[in-house]
């Protein structure tokens, strides 16, 4: 996409996610039984004809960067992450990956906003007329062209995606409210008592001169670094034009345990919510997966070819390296890659890790254990 610079937030440490998220970088926790969440966001850029996204990040960066750089940047289509002041030590690396990067001179980074100010250089580049603003945690499939084609013929400084929902969750996320022509007159980060059931989706495209404008204006003053809780509320303030553009299709934000293991069942449900086409296949591309309806011991679950399977499995997403033992009984699980659960053992609705921590997924949120 001509003129427009495509960035990706990733700086999230997933503490919500409770074990599941410990020892791990959120954007790399799996997904599907085939990707991880970041892979979603990524597979969207390429898919919408971008050549190259930026990734901002902080928390264990080089860990991420090691891995967005295995996986996505040896791909033969040329589509490639940008990792902006470590980037050319990437590029210059003579082995697959660089034996050290430059070191990092610049502040920490507090806030989404900050994100896009620290790495000003790598965002409003040459060229760029607008810049469309990622998140790394979020699990959709859309291609973002007519959106950008929606915005340039609007005239717009901001065009932000939506989606309703019920509205006893809009408290969760960013509540947003259009008038009759479509244009934001309403934007409050997580409200208390919400008015509206439309929700910001956490994607966006802004006209890359006045994004620039206003994160310079606000630095330096008592914010909170960030675009959702300042750039967009003090876009609205000073009447800038800010469309809107509904997202009709499936779109989840991976913000808690509950809600991860709510959309792994979305995927086993009739119709599904995305299909096993939509999901990327990035966590061990070599071994096949498919639906199984009905067949041995496995019911309504997706599962990989390499499933040794000697007890029962039930509307569960299981990723490859998979063995369920004898007498086993596993229903409304994910099974994360390489665990084993036990002869015998009767598990429900609960996460499987790759150590064998069994991570329940219940209202109380326990949590167990099933040794390996």
């Amino acid at each position: 996409m001509d003129g427009v610079r495509a960035v990706l937030l990733a700086g999230g440490e997933g503490r919500r996610m409770g074990p599941l998220g410990q020892g791990r970088l959120k954007p790399l926790v799996p997904f599907g039984g085939t990707s991880r969440l970041i892979d979603f966001s990524l597979a969207n850029t390429r898919a919408s004809g971008f050549h190259e996204v930026l990734l901002l990040s902080q928390y264990e960066e080089r860990q991420l960067m090691d891995d967005l750089h295995t996986v996505w940047n040896r791909t033969a289509d040329g589509f490639r992450v940008h990792f902006g002041p470590y980037d050319a030590a990437y590029q210059e690396a003579t082995g697959p990956l660089p034996h050290t990067l430059p070191e990092r001179t610049w502040p920490e980074e507090r806030g989404t906003a900050d994100a896009l100010l620290r790495k000003a250089r790598y965002v409003f580049g040459p060229g760029t007329s607008e810049v469309m603003v990622l998140h790394a945690d979020h699990v959709y499939r859309f291609d973002y062209r007519d959106m950008i084609r929606r915005h340039r013929a609007d005239g717009a400084a901001l065009t932000v995606s939506y989606q309703r929902i019920e509205r006893r969750w809009v408290h969760l996320f960013g509540m947003v409210g259009f008038d009759g022509a479509g244009h934001l007159t309403e934007f409050v980060e997580k409200p208390q008592h919400p008015t509206s059931d439309l929700v910001f989706a956490a994607f966006c495209v802004f006209d890359a001169p006045t994004l620039h404008r206003y994160l310079e204006r606000l630095d330096g003053t008592d914010w909170q670094h960030d675009i959702s809780r300042d750039v967009i509320p003090a876009m609205l303030a000073a009447g800038e034009r800010i469309r809107g553009y509904e997202v009709t299709g499936y779109w989840e934000d991976i913000g808690t345990i509950e809600r991860y293991h709510r959309a792994h069942l979305g995927l086993l449900a009739a119709p599904p919510t995305l299909t096993l086409a939509d999901l990327p296949n990035t966590v061990r591309p070599d071994v096949p997966r498919r639906y199984v309806g009905h067949e041995g011991g496995v019911h309504a679950s997706i599962v990989a070819d390499d499933l040794v399977n000697e007890g029962h499995i039930e509307h569960c997403v299981v990723y490859p390296g998979v063995h369920v033992e004898p007498g086993a009984q596993v229903r409304d699980c994910v099974l994360l890659p390489g665990t084993r659960v036990p002869a015998g053992t009767d598990l429900a609705t609960a996460i499987v890790l790759e150590n064998g921590t069994v991570q329940h997924c219940g209202p109380a949120a326990a949590l167990g254990g099933v040794s390996r």
